[in-house]
């Protein structure tokens, strides 16, 4: 009943970037898992084994796609867990056998790094430091590079951030930590749908991605944990993952993310295609069409569907609103902050001030996104950006 109520008004979609809707290929993967081959994987008999069989053969997927071994592939309940299990399973890990204390984040981080990386600090009295990062939000290698001590525990950047879509320099930085013997982690949610990733090439140890970001279902996801790096459970319970996550296994959802994933990998090109010219319009658009806005992240190292804005004299979440009930689905920053009253973390650490980053937008396009919804999205945001201001008498 509210799929049908909610069909009957049109909306146009602009929110890819907090979630996506499952690809119907990716459904029909699923299906069987749920009524006939339901079993649970732990069991020994012939109903445990096929879906055990069908994990194995998820977590080999997704291995060849990011060029790891199947053993280093660890199933969670989504990105956030995934970044949870990586900070801290490693720093208690590395506090435990070497006493390493010292964390390294950049400030642009997904909250749930950066907040985890705080509770660390507040709770279990671990050192936490910041990376300066430029006015795009990528982390400056030099500064990196003379952060690092014997005693850091765990580096993590963000490979491609949610808020401002900037692409930080993966290859290098884990390069830097490689040479120090530190392990490095990523938050790669946003990246695994838009970018080719090789946990080789780019010197990672640790990497979360989130199957609902690229067509998958929502609550399930990825950990690689390059072998040898030291690393604690943080749910327990069992011997399942490898003995780091445990907990019965959810055997549709990690068919459907394995299939999710060699569909965006192998589909990157074309999807690319498609978004870049679409993201580029709407950019050039909105900065051309609205006195007072400027673009927030990289302009040229940025997600392919990524587009995101501040505005002068607008409140952010007025304008998502006003956005709303004319039909455009759109986020302020993080949708997991959307709703605060506070600027945006991102926003500022990139300096942005505090007034100005109360004014953010957040765009981002997929797979139904047209040339159409593009110009009318062009077309209506101007005047609500000028009644937003009038409200504030701006």
């Amino acid at each position: 009943m509210v799929a049908e109520k909610f069909e009957r008004k049109r909306h146009v979609y602009l929110d890819y970037a907090a979630s996506t809707p499952v690809d119907e290929r990716v459904v029909q993967v699923m299906l069987p898992y749920f009524s006939q081959i339901f079993g649970n994987s732990s069991s020994i008999h012939v109903w445990g084994q096929a879906a055990e069989a069908a994990i194995e053969q998820a977590r080999r997927t997704i291995a060849r796609l990011i060029n790891a071994s199947p053993r280093e592939i660890i199933f969670t309940s989504g990105g956030t867990e995934s970044d949870n299990l990586a900070i801290k399973g490693v720093a208690f890990a590395r506090r435990r056998e070497w006493g390493c204390n010292h964390l390294l984040i950049s400030p642009v981080e997904h909250p749930a790094v950066s907040q985890t990386a705080r509770q660390l600090s507040e709770v279990f009295n671990f050192e936490l430091e910041y990376l300066p990062v430029d006015s795009f939000g990528r982390v400056e290698l030099s500064s990196l590079a003379v952060r690092l001590r014997k005693d850091t525990a765990l580096v993590s950047v963000i490979y491609a951030n949610n808020e401002i879509g900037t692409i930080n320099d993966i290859a290098s930085i884990g390069n830097l930590c490689r040479a120090r013997g530190i392990p490095f982690h990523t938050d790669a949610v946003q990246a695994a749908a838009h970018l080719p990733i090789d946990v080789v090439r780019e010197n990672i140890d640790l990497l979360s991605i989130g199957s609902h970001k690229f067509y998958g279902p929502k609550g399930v996801g990825v950990l690689y944990v390059r072998q040898g790096t030291p690393i604690l459970p943080i749910i327990t319970g069992g011997a399942h993952e490898n003995n780091l996550r445990a907990g019965t296994h959810n055997t549709p959802y990690i068919a459907g993310i394995a299939e999710a994933f060699r569909l965006a990998q192998t589909e990157l090109a074309q999807r690319k295609a498609r978004l870049l010219p679409l993201r580029d319009m709407l950019i050039a658009g909105v900065l051309g069409k609205v006195s007072g806005a400027y673009l927030t992240g990289h302009p040229v190292e940025r997600l392919p569907n990524h587009a995101s804005f501040v505005f002068e004299g607008v409140d952010g979440n007025t304008l998502l609103s006003m956005l709303d009930m004319a039909g455009f689905a759109c986020s302020s920053g993080s949708a997991c902050k959307s709703g605060a009253p506070k600027p945006s973390e991102v926003l500022l650490a990139i300096g942005i001030p505090p007034k100005l980053a109360l004014g953010s937008l957040r765009v981002t396009l997929g797979v139904d996104t047209s040339d159409d919804d593009v110009q009318s999205f062009l077309q209506v945001l101007p005047s609500l950006v000028a009644k937003c201001r009038n409200l504030r008498g701006e």
